[in-house]
């Protein structure tokens, strides 16, 4: 036989046993085994419930969730009418819903129970409720089966859609004509489409939410977030209980009219009012505000206040994962509505200020915003350090970790938000302050190799020069000696589109100037040396090292796109500094019908510009001048290119290369160098320069000054006799 329980156990059965759920199995099970003892206690039943309600356990901040006292029941529904369907409509709406059941399973929508003219949360199968799976899809099946909805509440899915049994049109019915209030199915489909265009929003009513003054335990918890009672109460902060926890509500408000709900767990679990229109939290705050504060959570607003700022709204979504390829117009633009919703309330504001998180999310939204709110008029922060390793993620973490003046300050310090190509030079301070300070060393050119040229024109990362001269000028020879210069003083890499030569003779001529010996024992080479097979290996070795080639070995002409994606992987890959494009006349000019010649030069030159700039490199284009009528021997001008005067009016340096052809004007073998334009008065000037070729080796050098005094005279006296004909 089983001991006889004491008098004080059986109570504290009797009073948890009744206290839980209403559960009374225990309770008979004691009355039936001990009954005298039980009539005994039963009768300190209801002083025993009354003491231990009376006492109250100690609560914790981080269960807030967890006690409460919980709102009162509601008050029941009012009975429904009901709808009596014939037999015939109700084998119908039978054969729709079974179709409506088979759509949502293929869509991954699977319910225990599928329940009519109700709104079911489950589990998102887009989403899976992200890391706390939480049950965030909300689906809705109409009780005739005309139609189901169903969407994602969590800001990072979002995942919405219909379906509708076949043959019935697509239809939009508002929550109150979704139950059995009314019948859709008993009017025309042309009453339904019109009854049901425009879905309304739910209307909240405050006596019907259940909400109360925080407990104590929350207003805690806002306290160690630096949220102080007078915040929460002018923003109508309040508690209620939601799926058995008690959480936060924060009230969405127009004009002090209750619009939406959202809810927040201690936890971080968030969930809203469903069907209920979407408005920025703390509207009625920007009302004719000229200024206005943008953040992407409600502590965050309640954040703002602290710091003095009571213009400033949040999201009622969160963030998305990423910036949206495409700007969706007004009505498809569903994760942005209230937005649109609040039009009126951000038009008026001249300064925008985006105070997003500081997480890729965060910077998402920044963006999305300022797209859709206008970016002339937005205007951003920037986080500052709460420690030496970690930066403030939002405004709620500067106020713990700073304070309310670090927050301020964060305000004060907004900037513009940045626009695609419209800028201040604040933002190229550091390149101006390198240019000042000479850092990069090219600030003021790169010497050619020959100190006359230098005067007049040096070599710059980022510009274009244009190189012509008639044929057989040596206009490719000298731009090779430039290069082999350029990389024996400062060792910059070359790509080379040079459409007029062999690979292999191209290899000759830059391996000549570099050894400085001829590459073959021919006639040409008079009584030089040959290079040596060890000076051959090595120049190999050079060659490789140095240049990289641009080549098009099909049958069809490059164009400039082609070779402009190639040069750019040459940079990025090799490092390269210098791009050649010789000639132009090779390229393949294909254009557009209503596209002429001067204005398609003008955009290919357009392009290598902006290559050139882009990518720090400096260009040499090389392009041939027309057919030259009535030519006297001298050299031609820019504006002589075959195609447009673009050429000379986009470049940034200009040069003609000429060769004196006449033996009593003076030695066949000195070079006249033009400069013809230079835009940079800091690396150039206009001027000639005059250098002697080496036939064996391709190497120039400088011309002696009694040779240049001679060429000079015998210009000046051919350009007299030139003025004298035309007279």
């Amino acid at each position: 036989m089983p001991p006889r329980p004491s008098l004080h156990s059986l109570l504290l059965m009797a009073a948890s046993t009744s206290a839980a759920a209403g559960d009374s199995g225990l309770l008979l099970a004691a009355r039936r085994r001990f009954p005298a003892a039980f009539a005994t206690a039963w009768g300190h039943r209801v002083r025993l419930l009354h003491s231990v309600s009376a006492t109250r356990l100690p609560r914790r901040a981080e269960l807030a969730c967890c006690f409460g006292t919980a709102p009162a029941p509601a008050p029941p529904a009012a009975p429904r009418s009901r709808i009596v369907r014939s037999d015939e409509e109700k084998r119908a709406c039978e054969a729709r819903l079974g179709q409506l059941v088979h759509k949502l399973k293929s869509e991954g929508i699977n319910m225990s129970q599928w329940r009519l003219g109700t709104f079911q949360r489950l589990l998102c199968p887009q989403c899976k409720g992200g890391s706390t799976e939480e049950q965030s899809l909300s689906v809705f099946i109409r009780n005739d089966g005309l139609n189901a909805t169903w969407t994602c509440f969590r800001a990072t899915c979002g995942w919405k859609g219909d379906a509708q049994p076949d043959g019935v049109p697509k239809v939009y019915q508002a929550k109150r004509d979704m139950g059995n209030e009314s019948d859709a199915g008993n009017g025309s489909d042309q009453e339904v489409k019109a009854n049901n265009a425009v879905k309304p929003y739910r209307k909240l009513r405050e006596q019907d939410m259940h909400l109360e003054p925080l407990c104590d335990e929350l207003v805690t918890y806002f306290s160690e977030r630096m949220i102080s009672p007078e915040t929460l109460r002018r923003n109508n902060v309040s508690q209620r209980k939601w799926n058995n926890k008690i959480v936060i509500a924060f009230t969405y408000r127009r004009d002090k009219v209750l619009v939406g709900c959202k809810y927040r767990e201690v936890s971080k679990k968030f969930s809203q009012e469903p069907n209920t229109e979407k408005i920025l939290y703390g509207l009625d705050d920007i009302k004719q505000a000229r200024d206005v504060i943008i953040v992407e959570g409600e502590i965050d607003k309640l954040s703002m206040e602290e710091a003095g700022y009571r213009n400033c709204v949040s999201v009622p979504d969160g963030a998305p994962p990423q910036v949206s390829n495409k700007l969706p117009d007004k009505d498809h633009d569903k994760k942005y509505q209230y937005l649109w919703n609040c039009k009126e309330y951000l038009d008026s504001a001249s300064r925008i200020i985006l105070a997003t998180d500081a997480d890729p999310p965060g910077q998402a939204l920044a963006e999305e915003l300022a797209r859709r709110l206008g970016k002339e008029r937005c205007w951003r922060v920037s986080w500052p350090k709460k420690n030496e390793t970690e930066f403030c993620k939002d405004a709620n973490e500067v106020l713990m970790f700073l304070g309310p003046q670090a927050l301020k300050k964060v305000i004060e310090g907004a900037e513009l938000y940045p626009i695609r190509g419209l800028f201040n030079f604040r933002e190229f301070f550091p390149e101006i302050d390198s240019y000042y300070l000479g850092i990069r060393g090219d600030e003021l050119g790169i010497p050619t190799g020959w100190k006359c040229m230098d005067e007049l024109y040096k070599v710059v990362p980022g510009e274009l020069t244009i190189v012509t001269g008639v044929p057989n000028s040596g206009k490719s020879e000298w731009i090779d000696a430039l290069l082999c210069n350029i990389n024996s003083q400062c060792g910059w890499k070359f790509a080379l589109c040079s459409m007029e030569n062999k690979v292999r003779d191209h290899a000759r001529k830059l391996l000549e100037k570099h050894i400085k010996k001829p590459f073959f024992n021919a006639r040409y080479g008079g009584s030089v040396e040959r290079m040596s097979p060890d000076e051959f290996e090595e120049g190999k070795q050079w060659l490789n090292e140095t240049f990289h080639l641009i080549r098009c070995e099909d049958d069809s002409l490059p164009s400039i796109n082609w070779v402009l994606d190639l040069a750019k992987a040459a940079v990025l890959r090799h490092g390269v500094r210098g791009l050649v494009i010789d000639p132009y006349n090779e390229l393949d000019h294909q254009r557009s019908p209503n596209q002429n010649e001067t204005e398609y030069v003008s955009q290919i030159l357009t392009k290598i510009k902006r290559f050139a700039q882009h990518h720090s490199c400096h260009v040499w284009f090389v392009a041939h001048p027309r057919q030259l009528h009535n030519w006297n021997g001298g050299a031609p001008n820019m504006y002589d290119i075959s195609g447009s005067a673009h050429f000379i009016n986009k470049c940034d340096n200009g040069i003609v290369i000429h060769r004196n052809r006449d033996p009593d004007a003076g030695p066949v073998d000195v070079v006249q160098v033009c400069m013809k334009k230079v835009r940079n008065k800091v690396i150039g000037q206009i001027g000639d320069a005059f250098l002697t070729y080496d036939r064996v080796t391709g190497v120039y050098k400088e011309a002696d000054e009694d040779i240049v005094a001679k060429v000079v005279k015998q210009q000046m006296r051919q350009k007299q006799q030139s003025q004298h004909q035309h007279r």
